[in-house]
């Protein structure tokens, strides 16, 4: 299907759900989907350059509008050659609106009707974002896939005691009306500003030869309300479309519970997009539903922290038990910390001896380096993370090819439930 500076092929449908292969094609090259997108929110995938990032299996990244906007400004982007050139990057780019910021700096915002005023982050000075300033900056930034500047809400009543909401109920409680914080209420605006604010976007996309659209569903847990949001954004026609406010203070069931009733209400025949999720069991779950394209900054933010994602869960690798570990982060991994000489990586040979004749950097290793506070550790782990949602988004492409879902569950217990328990309904996609 195509969208302008987009296309979008489906070139395979499982028998059993509503999963499908596809290809995009954007001005800076085609990626096969479902596919995970690695984050660069300030034009950086962190400690990673742009020549492994590619090599670890990624053909699609993403940047961040409202920290490129603030430093180093996207003026200064546009002059030195546009994001692509800016970060060494040759592969396509997504760069999002800063909607989602709107959401988590909620106590240091302010949103209405027209818009956003954020506090920088940089300065503490006061900045105006309205759809059109969030066009104009994406439009100068000039990644190929550019989000609709929406109004993200709390997915859950933020009052509710969920754990990770602090900063929401402080927001809730700021800007409650005399009578009390009413969830239900700030769904419907938020719906009803997301529609408005996505009509200006498309009225305001001045590169729309050469850059694609996308917009995005709201409507927190309530699934009338996700169809509400899904009839009226999907009637404005675009390249693609995303499912938002999804993995923000909600339980994995009330997420796939979500995604699997917003993601066929999206046309089947452009790219759907689950924006920042997550982890696997959530990943697979929506690959399910008949979602495309992911994205999180999981792999290098808990890399950063020393945990690293295997097949049967994460490694804690500052844990004790790590001290005297010989082995590597995952045996069978081939990412350039378990097998740095496997694929060609630039890594000297002689690293030591581990996980049976195949040379890695030990576990017992790693934790050293973050013990030592050394940059290397972060970086190899950073690497084996992203090297670990590519490998793991392939394998979902070859078992939607092939239609062996019980081989991918026994090589990927991490997210089986996904698969056993969470989205065994078809969807109209798989017919």
């Amino acid at each position: 299907m195509s969208g302008g500076a987009l296309s979008f092929e489906v070139t395979a449908r499982s028998r059993v759900c509503g999963a499908r292969t596809g290809l995009v094609t954007t001005p800076h090259g085609s990626f096969e989907t479902p596919c995970f997108m690695p984050v660069g929110t300030k034009g950086t995938v962190k400690g990673i350059t742009p020549n492994l990032v590619r090599a670890l299996g990624s053909n699609i990244l993403l940047n961040n509008t409202y920290h490129m906007m603030l430093r180093p400004g996207a003026e200064v982007v546009a002059e030195l050659g546009g994001a692509h050139r800016f970060m060494g990057w040759d592969g396509a780019i997504l760069t999002d609106s800063g909607g989602y910021q709107a959401y988590s700096m909620a106590d240091i915002n302010a949103v209405d009707d027209d818009g956003v005023t954020f506090r920088s982050i940089v300065s503490g000075e006061p900045i105006r974002m309205t759809p059109e300033h969030s066009m104009r900056v994406q439009n100068l930034l000039g990644a190929d896939i550019i989000m609709a500047f929406d109004d993200c809400p709390p997915s859950i009543d933020p009052q509710a005691g969920a754990t990770n909401q602090t900063r929401l109920r402080l927001a809730a409680t700021r800007d409650a009306s005399p009578s009390g914080y009413d969830h239900a209420k700030r769904l419907d605006l938020a719906n009803e500003r997301t529609v408005r604010w996505l009509e200006r976007c498309k009225r305001a996309h001045a590169r729309a030869s050469d850059q694609s659209l996308f917009g995005i569903v709201q409507g927190g847990t309530d699934l009338d309300r996700r169809s509400w949001s899904a009839e009226r954004v999907c009637g404005v026609e675009l390249p693609g479309y995303a499912i938002g406010g999804v993995a923000v203070g909600e339980p994995h069931e009330a997420i796939v519970r979500v995604v699997a009733h917003t993601a066929p209400l999206l046309p089947s025949n452009k790219p759907r997009y689950l924006m920042g999720v997550g982890y696997e069991r959530d990943i697979v779950a929506a690959v399910r539903a008949g979602v495309d394209m992911f994205d999180c900054v999981l792999p290098t933010r808990n890399g950063r922290s020393g945990n690293a994602f295997t097949r049967f869960g994460q490694v804690r690798l500052k844990n004790s038990a790590c001290a005297r570990d010989p082995g590597v982060i995952e045996p069978g991994c081939d990412c350039p910390a378990c097998d740095p000489l496997g694929h060609g990586w630039p890594m000297p040979a002689g690293v030591g001896e581990a996980g049976g004749d195949r040379p890695g950097f030990s576990r017992a290793y790693l934790r050293h380096l973050f013990a030592s506070k050394e940059m290397l550790g972060p970086i190899l782990v950073s690497l084996h993370n992203l090297r670990h949602f590519q490998r793991l988004t392939s394998e979902l492409r070859a078992a939607i090819r092939s239609g062996d879902w019980a081989s991918f569950v026994s090589r990927w217990p991490v997210a089986s439930s996904a698969v056993v328990d969470g989205a065994q309904t078809s969807t109209g996609d798989s017919q």
